[in-house]
């Protein structure tokens, strides 16, 4: 009998061949749909996503305010589909991200940014899909089946489209480097040993992850993961928004997994660190030697947005192991379906 893990465990594994497929896949899609945008330049982005796709857009969100300086906002698709108000979306990106490109609100929020005007574009696995359908542009994450319950491959995914986008869009000859060198990078990730957080978490019954800049999509969907495959309760913060409120729930056995990003977003993790240390909490950190601290091994520093890719492929795997230490399946969680149908 295959251990519960093989599905997501295996899919992981083809994690890398999935982004170097998407260097030949998307480059048309994504030279179409950048030479529109050269042409009419949005004043503002919005994103439509649920569950690890909107923190797919909450990446996006990082690069395209980072780098071309475009508001990005996240669309409240029951404004579509329960109050049937069309939004002023004339000349604007409108950006869709699925896995399944399935869900009816996505659906039904891209046509009503079409007809409205926006440049609608579908970032989705299934390029058959009824979203792909209702978007004028498909961009294909080139993930390839993926059957465990909760999506990890197409994640990885997303974020690596989503730089190709950002580096052709910006034509940043570093980012597009970064992205050649991305599937090494993410094989050579997978195989750092995460170990010494699996007794805290293991033990734990509510964690917090913290992120920020190119981190703190990470550590929305890390939160998301722990909940969804081990059955353990996370929420995520941005290092900045953790000390207005949340900190004051910090104690020994609450750990707080921190995401340091390598770029100017890092200047205050080694402070948030201390201080979190200092009042007794359980801090499991990406910093490298970080004292008093349970330390995660990281790759030597790249690109900071690539890097943080590689973070999640890091913090996979041990969800892996964390599952099987909490007996939970990692390919079927309880109450939860592949397809997720909302509207």
């Amino acid at each position: 009998m295959a251990s519960v893990a093989a599905g997501m465990q295996e899919e992981l594994q083809g994690s890398p061949e999935a982004v170097r497929r998407q260097a030949s896949l998307l480059a048309e899609p994504i030279g179409a749909l950048t030479k529109r945008l050269l042409v009419r330049r949005p004043t503002v982005i919005v994103t439509c996503a649920r569950g690890s796709s909107s923190h797919a857009g909450k990446f996006a969100k990082h690069l395209f305010e980072r780098h071309l300086g475009i508001p990005v906002a996240a669309a409240a698709p029951s404004i579509a589909t329960q109050y049937r108000r069309a939004l002023e979306l004339d000349g604007q990106l409108f950006l869709s991200i699925s896995q399944s490109g399935r869900s009816d609100d996505l659906i039904e929020t891209t046509i009503m940014a079409r007809k409205a005007g926006a440049l609608t574009a579908a970032l989705v696995n299934d390029t058959e899909s009824p979203l792909a359908r209702a978007a004028e542009l498909v961009l294909p994450l080139c993930a390839g089946p993926e059957l465990s319950v909760a999506a990890t491959k197409s994640f990885i995914a997303s974020l690596a489209a989503l730089l190709r986008f950002a580096a052709a869009w910006t034509d940043d000859a570093g980012l597009g480097k970064a992205c050649a060198r991305l599937p090494d990078r993410l094989a050579a990730a997978a195989a750092l040993d995460w170990s010494a957080a699996l007794r805290p978490l293991a033990a734990a019954n509510s964690v917090v992850t913290i992120g920020r800049g190119p981190t703190f999509a990470i550590a929305c969907e890390a939160a998301l993961k722990l909940k969804e495959t081990c059955e353990l309760h996370a929420e995520a913060f941005s290092a900045a928004e953790f000390r207005h409120g949340p900190i004051a729930l910090v104690e020994p056995t609450y750990p707080v997994l921190l995401f340091n990003p390598n770029d100017a977003a890092a200047a205050g993790f080694p402070d948030l660190a201390d201080d979190l240390r200092r009042i007794g909490g359980c801090v499991l950190t990406t910093e490298p030697a970080a004292k008093g601290s349970a330390s995660l091994p990281t790759l030597a520093a790249d690109h900071p947005d690539a890097d943080a890719i590689c973070l999640i492929r890091s913090f996979y795997g041990l969800l892996v192991r964390l599952a099987e230490r909490r007996g939970t399946d990692v390919d079927r969680p309880r109450h939860l379906k592949k397809v997720t149908r909302t509207r």
